[in-house]
């Protein structure tokens, strides 16, 4: 790396070589959840998220840094997940923003771009916690940036980066006694690290290492949902990537808002944008070969991927994202949530939703996830119930980036507040403050619970967990350690006073026995006598009960 100045190819290739280390390192990070359980991902999502990002690069003009770093962002942008995910890519949005009209950076253009990352990072969380990724970043760049001098270099400055990063990340359990008690370093910040190390690897002359890019788990295909009988009814998910070219139309001329138009006549939850002479389309049809003839006119396709509908997902997702009666105009009020399990999906759509984005813990959906969904239920107004905490910040994120509709995240933290406020959906007073309130009212007073097993010993909360054994807690809660989950989950219950309460709705997880419904079932018949037991075979992962208090 030269130590005068940074173009647009060099700062790709380091970024390459970050995300490279970043996703040789995903499964450490992942490891330091603060809750012992399985379903650490916030490697995976930043790793998902900056892929996401180089990905778009691919076949663009990335001369300048200024070009670079924009559509770099606008990747990450889009494939931002989990709240790690998202601040990453403020973090990068920043830095994009700081660096727009450059078309190399200096030392001095370096160091003002990675504090403005920290500052759009910042802004992006609502409340910054201190002891996260965010006082790593921020303490790592105003470090950095008092160290130069007049000898100072590239190499000089990532030095002081980095060894700053490192000593920031060691302190963040003196900020948070959260990360103390669980004995670990903050996550999001360790992924941060990983970036950096593996680009100061490769300015260093190390090859990236060579892997490929994550992307978001595909679901496993069973192929016998559509056999030599069946009828297509579905349709097809159909993207692709379409270099427009001068010897078909004229480059000044072309309008994509004229193409999406286009589209609308060929199918639904059509995505479509423009980065100077690419075109990205995603659309919903039952005529991909109409489609692709349709665009060819235009210039000649980059990347092409057509999937069969009815092998991506149950019914009940497919009915969510591609509705058989498909209506131009757009309806007033539509709701959009996110599960994780068959039986909590078909409950949440018995319930009201329009949309259940098939996602949760450890399977967060991306902020391009959200904008499909928006897209599909074709909406005035559109609310959202993300359901998690880590997912709030990809649904707000998305709501900021949308301009088709006006979009209301409701910040339910849980799948029990999700549920509550489901039961309570009424847009009897056609006003979306109103409704919006009622929703968050819904979700007051509501208690929930969750067990799992435990992937290492611990100590946190007071409670002694042994690597192996069951959990129980509620939000960020320790409450509950047993051998098996239906002894734990009836020792979460006493916990949350379960005895105060009328009503429980008990959802299993996928690898819950009958026998174990039916020991769980009984003592509670036993020590909550005039309490009602609501059950549901939501078949979710992760978690073997999921227990809603109200």
């Amino acid at each position: 790396m030269t130590d005068q100045v940074l173009d647009g190819q060099i700062f790709a290739k380091l970024i390459s070589g970050g995300a490279a280390n970043l996703q040789a390192n995903a499964e450490i990070v992942n490891e330091l959840n603060v809750f012992p359980i399985p379903d650490g991902d916030t490697g995976e999502n930043m790793s998902m998220t900056i892929g996401g990002g180089l990905r778009n690069l691919e076949g663009k003009d990335t001369g300048t840094i200024g070009k670079a770093a924009k559509l770099l962002a606008e990747g990450m942008l889009m494939s931002a997940r989990g709240n790690s995910g998202v601040i990453l890519s403020q973090l990068f949005a920043g830095i994009a923003e700081s660096l727009a009209e450059k078309e190399t950076a200096t030392l001095n253009d370096l160091a003002d771009a990675l504090r403005a990352g920290v500052k759009s990072a910042y802004a992006a969380v609502i409340n910054p916690t201190e002891g996260t990724i965010l006082t790593v970043a921020r303490e790592a760049a105003d470090y950095a940036a008092s160290r130069i001098g007049e000898s100072s270099t590239f190499q000089s400055f990532s030095s002081d980066y980095i060894a700053e990063l490192k000593r920031s990340l060691d302190r963040t359990p003196d900020l948070l006694q959260t990360l103390r008690d669980a004995g670990v370093i903050d996550s999001g910040g360790a992924g941060l690290y990983y970036i950096a190390e593996g680009v100061i690897r490769t300015a260093n002359g190390e090859e990236p290492q060579k892997s490929e890019l994550p992307q978001a788990p595909a679901a496993e295909l069973d192929l016998s949902k559509f056999g030599s009988d069946s009828v297509m009814e579905f349709g097809y998910c159909t993207e692709f990537l379409l270099r427009l070219q001068t010897a078909k139309i004229d480059l000044s001329a072309f309008s994509v808002e004229r193409l999406i138009a286009e589209l609308q006549t060929l199918g639904d939850s059509i995505v479509c944008f423009q980065n100077d002479t690419i075109v990205k389309v995603h659309i919903h049809t039952m005529t991909p070969g109409v489609v692709l003839n349709h665009c060819q006119q235009y210039g000649e396709f980059l990347t092409l991927k057509i999937e069969n509908m009815t092998l991506q997902h149950s019914e009940t997702e497919i009915r969510n994202r591609f509705p058989t009666e498909k209506t131009e105009e757009q309806k007033e009020f539509a709701l959009v949530t996110v599960a994780s399990g068959e039986g909590i999906r078909t409950t949440f759509r018995e319930l009201g939703a329009d949309y259940v984005i098939d996602g949760g813990q450890g399977k967060n959906p991306s902020t391009e996830d959200f904008i499909n969904a928006f897209d599909a239920v074709n909406a005035r107004v559109i609310f959202v119930l993300p359901n998690n905490g880590n997912i709030v910040l990809a649904a707000k994120q998305a709501a900021s980036l949308y301009e088709k509709s006006k979009v209301y995240v409701v910040e339910s933290k849980n799948i029990g507040e999700g549920y509550a406020a489901l039961t309570m959906l009424s847009y009897d007073s056609r006003d979306p403050e109103v409704i919006a309130a009622d929703l968050r009212e819904a979700m007051q007073g509501v208690l929930t619970g969750m067990v799992t097993h435990s992937i290492r010993n611990a100590t946190i909360n007071g409670i002694s967990i042994t690597e192996g054994e069951y959990i129980g807690f509620t939000d960020k809660t320790m409450l509950a350690a047993g051998k098996t989950n239906t002894e734990t989950a009836l020792s979460l219950l006493e916990k949350l006073n379960a005895a105060e309460h009328e009503f429980l709705i008990a959802i299993y997880g996928a690898e819950v026995t009958e026998e174990q419904k039916q020991i769980f079932r009984t003592a509670f018949a036993a020590r909550y006598a005039s309490a009602e037991l609501y059950e549901i075979e939501g078949g979710q992962e992760i978690y073997d009960f999921i227990l809603i208090l109200q």
